[in-house]
């Protein structure tokens, strides 16, 4: 009966858990809250710094908006209402882009 105790124990035996993670091609071993971090966020939003999973830098991207300019044709406002649009006619004011 001893023997079968033993048995019981010795194949209960808890083996560590290995978290990995795939990082550029590369499986890396990392800790339980690590993984869990990268999995919500996604393995393409890391990279490999020197041998350490860091975050990929945001790219920001700039916006062109258009401003109210004088132009050659355009909208004439009524009480300088940029909302309100009276006429259109030469030397007036029109929505544009800046150019670089």
């Amino acid at each position: 009966m001893d023997e079968l105790l033993q048995a019981i124990n010795t194949s209960q035996t808890q083996k560590k858990k290995i978290h990995t993670v795939n990082i550029q091609g590369n499986e890396i071993e990392v800790s339980l809250e690590k993984k869990l971090e990268i999995q919500r966020a996604g393995e393409e939003a890391f990279m490999l710094d020197t041998g350490e999973i860091v975050r990929k830098p945001v790219v920001k991207k700039s916006r062109k908006l258009p401003m109210l300019k004088k132009s050659k044709i355009g909208c004439h406002f009524y009480n300088s209402d940029p909302f309100w649009v009276e006429r259109i006619t030469e030397e007036g004011y029109a929505w544009q882009i800046e150019s670089e």
